[in-house]
């Protein structure tokens, strides 16, 4: 085992230990073993199949991506990864695992794989991203029976929200006891909150993460998630990053700050030495606006994301660009020449965080290479200019699967995969009779 983990082990008392990797859907897979075990083992093993999992438990038709005879890959600790639990009754320590064949060769389709291969790709540039995810949530009460509406949940003055309360400090007071722990949770596990904010809807929060490199931001995003969870269960209450759980609230965002910095001098390659805006800085806008409607299933998962994504609902309908415009797809803040950077508002809290963030750098990134040029900044409310996105997630999983430049740039084996159990998840969900087909079809038609 890695010295480093050895040593966290022995610095936290650690007897129990979470092998964890991040699925399609960005869900914690893994085991759990005793410290002494997981000390002795050169690495867990799992079945390929892992990586062809829906959200529902089940498995595609389409198993092409893997081999027919259900090989283990061998999962390998990342040593920086290693973190307490805090929850955890036990010392307990949670590592994430990359995926490996039997003979060292990467597991293509491992999404944190994919990520690693578009930081890569900057890296041979002299390139290296930073980042900043916002990360939004909505508070509601137990759930345990999936047939009723989502319901806001009481804070400590025995009421719950019924209005929009966005920025409202004393709306976050009302659950103080609970940012507690998170804010608690997160510190042991060094996951740097930089604020918490309330948002739009009832009992909707969003946290800022600090800017930083992208692998290390993907893994706090996917230890957040879970964090909230588990501090919001210690409230009777649940966390829930659904892009839109309820009908009358707007729907729950990740957006991504990017920028790019030269890895000899650590200077922001968005701006020219005189402070203005370079033309890497508005190709890497280009190749946003020209791909990321391809890239949407990354951003919008589930066939629950694309009810987020509607007209005048507070969610980006395009990919127009403006400079301090949080109605366009493409927000440039207002900032200093050294960080100077663009926020992507196209992406669903219920993103895999490391599919996001490869599919927005990539976009970036082929808008660079390539020296593409993008629109006139919008002015006014990009709310009223065209859709320009797929409208439901059939028609995206087509069209990145017939996108041959995000094909070549994120991994035609991982892209089989993913589209697979896309397309699975989908089909599975057209099985599904919903209430409003009863109520408005059953004695009309």
């Amino acid at each position: 085992m890695n010295t480093t983990i050895q040593q966290f082990f022995k610095e936290h008392d650690i007897s129990e230990v979470e092998g964890v990797v991040p699925d399609m859907s960005g869900i914690a897979r893994g085991k759990l073993m005793p410290a002494q075990k997981f000390a002795e083992e050169e690495g867990m093993r799992l079945p390929e199949s892992v990586f062809l999992q829906t959200v529902t438990g089940d498995y595609p038709e389409d198993e092409s991506a893997i081999s027919p005879s259900e090989i283990d890959i061998v999962l390998k600790a990342d040593p920086q990864t290693a973190r307490v639990v805090p929850w955890a009754a036990e010392p307990t320590a949670q590592v994430i695992h990359d995926c490996f064949y039997a003979d060292d060769r990467p597991v293509t389709m491992a999404p944190r794989y994919v990520l690693r291969r578009i930081l890569d790709l900057y890296a041979e540039r002299g390139w290296l991203p930073q980042v900043a995810p916002e990360v939004e949530f909505f508070l509601v009460e137990p759930n345990t029976d999936s047939d009723y509406p989502l319901q806001p949940p009481v804070g400590r003055s025995g009421r719950a929200e019924v209005g929009r309360q966005a920025y409202s400090i004393a709306a976050i007071n009302e659950f103080d006891p609970l940012f507690d722990d998170i804010y608690a949770f997160c510190e042991a596990q060094r996951i740097e909150i930089d604020t918490l904010i309330h948002e739009d809807g009832a009992a909707q929060m969003e946290i800022n993460l600090v800017y930083g490199e992208a692998m290390s931001l993907a893994d706090q995003v996917f230890m957040f998630k879970r964090t909230a969870r588990e501090a919001a269960f210690r409230h009777k209450m649940y966390a829930t990053f659904m892009a839109k759980p309820m009908r009358s609230e707007p729907g729950s965002s990740m957006h991504i700050h990017q920028s790019v910095v030269d890895l000899k001098t650590g200077r922001n390659i968005f701006s020219n030495e005189d402070g203005s805006a370079s033309d890497l800085f508005f190709a890497h806008i280009g190749g946003l606006q020209r791909f990321l409607p391809f890239a949407m299933p990354l951003f919008a998962p589930n066939v629950n994301s694309f009810r987020r994504v509607i007209m005048r609902d507070l969610a980006p309908i395009n990919t127009q660009w403006g400079h301090d415009n949080r109605t366009a797809g493409l927000r440039v803040p207002i900032a200093r020449p050294e960080a100077r950077r663009v926020e992507n508002r196209l992406g669903g809290a219920d993103a895999n965080p490391y599919l996001a963030l490869a599919a927005s750098l990539a976009c970036g990134y082929i808008g660079m290479v390539r020296g593409l040029q993008p629109t006139e900044p919008v002015e006014g409310s990009a709310y009223e200019l065209p859709f320009s996105l797929p409208r439901n997630l059939e028609q995206a999983v087509g069209m990145l699967r017939g996108c041959e430049e995000l094909v070549d740039l994120l991994g035609d084996r991982f892209l089989q995969a993913y589209t697979a159990v896309k397309e699975s998840e989908y089909d599975t969900f057209l099985q599904v009779i919903s209430s409003w087909e009863r109520e408005h079809l059953l004695l009309n038609v």
